[in-house]
């Protein structure tokens, strides 16, 4: 398996990342149950992502069940990929008891380095039985040439 070449804010970017992860983290087990108007507070949740490299191609993989399709956005940009959107809260009135959530709402974002190999003209993507799809197509990329010194 080839390692691709890393830019030097790679593991700046990487910490940042793992940094906000955590810090969401954190968010989710102590949450601030309601907002202002006592109405339940939406938070910010991250899917899990599944990333696979293949001979021929590259997945990605997004667990997001429950949200519509149209409420997911995707870009691709400069080797960034972004996946980002959001599980919409749907209130639901009770009178007697109560009613408890486990399941994450509001918006999500997630991001990722594609390595040079990365397609950007050959991306698809789709959605089935909660799960988000990315196909990623690779492509040759010049290799590095020795220059001897005379």
């Amino acid at each position: 398996m080839k390692v691709p070449a890393r830019r030097p804010t790679d593991l700046w970017h990487r910490f940042q990342e793992d940094f906000d992860q955590l810090t969401r983290s954190m968010g989710e087990r102590w949450p601030s149950l309601f907002d202002e108007e006592g109405e339940m507070a939406s938070r910010e949740w991250a899917p899990s992502v599944d990333v696979i490299e293949e001979d021929n191609q590259f997945l990605v993989k997004a667990d997001i069940p429950g949200v519509d399709p149209k409420d997911i956005d995707i870009t691709l940009d400069n080797g960034n990929l972004v996946i980002r959107g959001e599980r919409r809260w749907e209130k639901e009135e009770k009178k007697e008891g109560y009613m408890r959530s486990e399941c994450s709402h509001g918006m999500f974002y997630r991001r990722f380095n594609l390595p040079e190999t990365a397609d950007p003209e050959n991306i698809s993507a789709k959605g089935e039985n909660g799960v988000l799809t990315l196909t990623i197509g690779k492509r040759e990329v010049s290799k590095p040439k020795r220059i001897s010194i005379q």
